[in-house]
């Protein structure tokens, strides 16, 4: 298995010749295949595509040649990411088979910094959910206890880590889809601002939310594969055009100035709040100077984003219409066609979310639901604003509760929504945020302290993030 090692460690291993990338492939695959049958961390597993790419790793270290900061490392994807002669189905039926002529960016530089992409994990259909239990493969179990959810929507990339699988894995985050899974897995999860990472080549749920990132075994690993993936790309329109960030890890906490959010705390379960008030201890510790602040206007955020997420999702989802690619159930003419296809292929929660939107964009709807949650996201982005001018950055819950258990909130929508509420706020304005575990709750689970920072802060958020993973060890 791969846990124990991060992912710099076994890339320096391999480019040193200490390592074959073979073996540690194959020590992957063969985890994989001895562990993932409970769990369901994966979809699919590319085992000889995986054992290809490693033999050419160890060709380039023996020919003198630098295969990358990835050298050999294997990784894990989740299956909303294009990857080139994968399937890629997002989870549901309607994409069932379908493999992509392409490959995603953030893929295209992993393989160009070394990295053996090993297979794409499980998650909620189309991103949507918390759970992994809206997938219309199989639910995923929590590596830490088989009997919880591991979160979602990227709880496969979550326990494919947490159980040793790979040491790094890539998800997305549209309300905390990275950050909430990291939490219930006990693994660091990182949303890079929006834009900072490509989103070519990303199967799209909600497109001014949505942001790839890491989960990984550590914040070192987190921070070298956002070097990797990041940077500026003319294939995605909202990319921003700058380098990649370069991290200082050891930086530290001195002098910085943390706010505790109050609404990010007081609301979550008793034994979460206590970890991440001792997360604020740490931090002040360090010589980071901590203040509880307030930022009334994030309690309106997971009332907004579940009016414009469903809007951006019933959009996108159109082009799922049995025609182009993908499931096809025929019908006596092209609107019936599509209607079976549709009916067959979507599950309950992406029908929900596109019914909630097509009627938050309806005519006689659209002001008084879309076009008022834009106008509440200029109020939150506004109020971090407000907020940023007397701290550098935000520390909060990254989930209210520990991982619930699977079936527990399958049939309540409301209280799975809630499950983001902590996470929501900083996809609404666009700003980087990253889990980091600390401690455990009262059941033993993993407890998420969540540090937020201004737009493109990701080498300020990293260093405090660093710091709360020394103290928690």
């Amino acid at each position: 298995m791969t846990s124990g090692r991060s992912a710099a460690a076994l890339a320096a291993a391999v480019r040193a010749q200490e390592r074959r990338a073979a073996d540690v492939v194959e020590e992957a695959l063969a985890a994989i295949t001895a562990g993932d049958g409970e769990l369901g961390a994966f979809l699919h597993v590319a085992a000889e595509e995986a054992r290809a790419a490693a033999e050419a790793v160890d060709r380039a270290v023996a020919d003198g040649r630098d295969p990358g900061p990835l050298a050999g490392v294997p990784v894990a994807l989740k299956d909303n990411l294009c990857t080139r002669g994968m399937p890629t189905t997002c989870a549901s039926r309607i994409l069932d088979g379908w493999r992509p002529p392409y490959d995603a960016t953030v893929v295209t530089r992993l393989r160009a910094a070394g990295a053996v992409i090993v297979g794409k994990t499980n998650m909620d259909e189309f991103a949507m959910g918390s759970s992994t239990e809206n997938s219309a493969i199989r639910p995923t179990r929590n590596p830490r206890d088989s009997s919880r959810v591991p979160g979602g929507s990227s709880g496969g990339s979550a326990a494919a880590v947490a159980a040793g699988f790979v040491p790094v894995a890539l998800g997305s985050d549209t309300g905390g889809s990275i950050r909430q899974p990291a939490a219930f897995c006990g693994t660091v999860g990182l949303k890079p601002t929006y834009g900072a990472v490509s989103r070519y080549g990303l199967v799209a749920f909600a497109s001014s939310l949505d942001q790839i990132g890491p989960l990984t075994a550590t914040v070192a690993d987190a921070a070298t594969m956002l070097e990797v993936i990041g940077g500026h790309d003319p294939a995605d329109s909202t990319s921003i055009d700058r380098p990649a960030p370069r991290p200082a890890l050891d930086a530290g906490a001195d002098g910085l100035r943390v706010g505790l959010c109050r609404e990010l705390v007081d609301g979550v379960a008793a034994d979460v709040a206590r970890q991440v008030r001792a997360a604020a201890d740490a931090l002040a510790a360090a010589g980071a100077r901590v203040e509880e602040v307030s930022i009334p206007e994030l309690g309106w955020c997971l009332s907004a984003y579940y009016l414009l997420a469903p809007a951006e999702a019933s959009s996108n989802l159109a082009r799922y219409d049995g025609v182009r690619y993908g499931l096809r159930k025929d019908g006596d003419d092209v609107a019936a066609m599509n209607v079976a296809t549709r009916t067959a292929g979507f599950g309950p929660e992406v029908k929900r979310r596109i019914m909630l939107g097509t009627y938050a964009l309806s005519a006689g709807y659209y002001d008084a639901y879309y076009a008022q949650g834009q106008k509440v996201r200029t109020r939150v982005i506004e109020a971090f604003d407000r907020a940023y001018r007397g701290v550098d950055l935000l520390l909060g819950a990254t989930t209210p509760s520990t991982a619930f258990r699977l079936g527990e909130r399958v049939d309540d929508p409301l209280a799975m929504y809630l499950s983001d509420v902590c996470t929501v706020p900083s996809n609404l304005a666009g700003h980087p945020a990253i889990s980091v575990p600390f401690g455990t709750g009262d059941d033993g689970l993993p407890v998420g302290a969540q540090l937020l920072a201004p737009a493109l802060e990701e080498p300020r958020l990293l260093a405090a993030a660093a710091v709360l993973e020394a103290a928690a060890r």
